[in-house]
């Protein structure tokens, strides 16, 4: 168990997208002895993702969107389902999602639920991601989505079945990891 940690000195290693940082510091280990440790840790903000779901349709709306990083790492088109999502820049998560919703679906949201926040990858990423769901219906939609041309988005909207997606985790339709964790939690708490 670790009972003390210091950061001794940091360097910031790229400031081009976002910023990855070498940290230097040390740590009283379970033994009492002081341990330093060098790690790189990548900033990139904290964020959130919503379920946008239908229970009388039984419906949700995802999206799909080329993932560079999929891509690299042997996605074959790079495409990838996944939930609405943003970073927050200044905005609380609140204010963010409901912009982000807008933005890549065109839906005008009445009330996000906030329904957790987690690490999605703790051992080399900052990042803290806010969990919301929201119900919609077709008056809700305002606008086309499809992400912000400033931004060079190209999302592409999905409504689907509620079914056929919880499907698509087991058949590696949906391979991105907060997307399984929404439509888990709606499997198990929102009725479907």
């Amino acid at each position: 168990m670790i009972s003390a940690v210091e950061l001794i000195k940091t360097t910031v290693l790229s400031d081009n997208w976002y910023v990855l940082r070498k940290h230097t510091y040390r740590f009283k280990n379970a033994q009492g002895e002081w341990v330093t440790q060098e790690r790189e840790a990548y900033d990139r903000g904290n964020g959130a993702t919503i379920l946008l779901y239908n229970l009388a349709q039984r419906t949700v709306v995802l999206t799909r969107q080329f993932r560079l990083p999929t891509y690299v790492n042997g996605n074959p088109d790079g495409m990838l389902i996944e939930a609405p999502a943003g970073l927050l820049d200044q905005d609380n998560a609140e204010t963010c999602i409901r912009r982000e919703t807008q933005e890549e679906t065109g839906y005008l949201i009445d009330q996000p639920v906030k329904l957790f926040h987690v690490y999605m990858s703790p051992g080399s990423v900052t990042e803290i991601v806010h969990f919301f769901a929201a119900t919609y219906t077709a008056a809700m939609k305002v606008e086309e989505g499809g992400g912000l041309e400033e931004e060079q988005e190209n999302i592409e909207v999905l409504e689907m079945d509620f079914d056929e997606a919880y499907q698509m985790i087991a058949s590696g339709g949906i391979m991105d990891a907060k997307t399984i964790m929404l439509l888990q939690y709606a499997k198990l708490h929102l009725g479907f």
